[in-house]
């Protein structure tokens, strides 16, 4: 299965030990997970500026990511489709993929529950999903 993991995230899934990092496992491990540049990009920054990651070390961790997922270019989307315009080109990442779903914490997102079709997952959603 293909899946859009959304920058909070990968953020999570390289900070702790948690949900967010055993659902990266699963994914490269059992699943295939889609990102665009975009996201690569917030994830660079954000890890950088927010917590405080050496730019070396952030920029590492975000080629790594590169190289084990599929990277898309998201299609463009009304900006009436959400209510941060920031996050508009993660579902147009989650439009421009096959993926079945997109898995984020973030709540304007998540407030969508689907897009296109494909159902907006928090990580304990996602994780309950795949426990099925």
């Amino acid at each position: 299965m293909k899946v859009v993991l959304d920058t909070n995230v990968l953020i999570a899934a390289h900070g702790t030990r948690g949900l967010c990092a055993a659902i990266y496992e699963v994914c490269l491990d059992e699943h295939e997970i889609v990102v665009s540049e975009h996201i690569l990009d917030k994830l660079a920054r954000n890890l950088s500026k927010k917590f405080k990651m050496p730019p070396l070390l952030a920029n590492n961790v975000t080629a790594s990511v590169r190289e084990q997922a599929t990277v898309v270019k998201p299609l463009d989307v009304t900006q009436s489709a959400c209510r941060d315009p920031d996050d508009l080109p993660v579902l147009g990442t989650l439009t421009a993929s096959d993926a079945e779903c997109l898995v984020t914490g973030d709540r304007d997102l998540l407030d969508l529950e689907s897009y296109s079709g494909k159902p907006i997952l928090s990580p304990r959603g996602f994780y309950d999903f795949l426990s099925k």
